[in-house]
């Protein structure tokens, strides 16, 4: 598959996440934030399901759980993190600010991952220009929140 799909999928996978903020601030707001956190894992997880008996996927590669590192399994507990903290900072400061934030934050992280290829990803070298993406990208945030 050519480089241009993958980049395809990531951008719909942006777009996802900042409808996915939007809805689930909503939700906070109605129902508060835990519970709102608690909502959307549920469905979440059904949706999944679905998923996964829809395409026939099973279940037996579940056994193999064992196998990965203790580590990977706290993907869960950040999931709850970035959902709470999603909605509790959406409607404080908007949409396309806390968007900014979280592509900053995520950008500067991810950086930092390939370039220790930390978590078993493949190690990348290190850029002097990422540097200026990442400035750039933290004056266009500190922009938005300019009143």
């Amino acid at each position: 598959m050519s480089k241009w799909i993958y980049l395809l999928i990531a951008a719909v996978s942006g777009s996802a996440m900042a409808l996915q903020g939007t809805m689930n601030a909503a939700l906070g707001k109605v129902v508060g934030l835990w519970e709102s956190t608690l909502i959307v894992h549920l469905i979440g997880t059904v949706t999944t399901l679905i998923i996964i008996v829809v395409l026939g996927v099973g279940f037996s590669n579940l056994s193999k759980i064992s196998q990965a590192p203790w580590y990977v399994l706290l993907g869960g507990v950040l999931n709850v993190i970035i959902i709470y903290a999603i909605v509790r900072s959406m409607p404080q400061i908007g949409v396309g600010n806390a968007t900014t934030a979280i592509i900053v934050a995520q950008v500067l992280t991810a950086l930092l991952i390939d370039n220790c290829g930390a978590f078993g990803m493949k190690k990348m070298s290190f850029q002097y220009l990422d540097l200026l993406g990442i400035a750039l990208l933290a004056a266009g945030a500190r922009i938005l929140l300019l009143d």
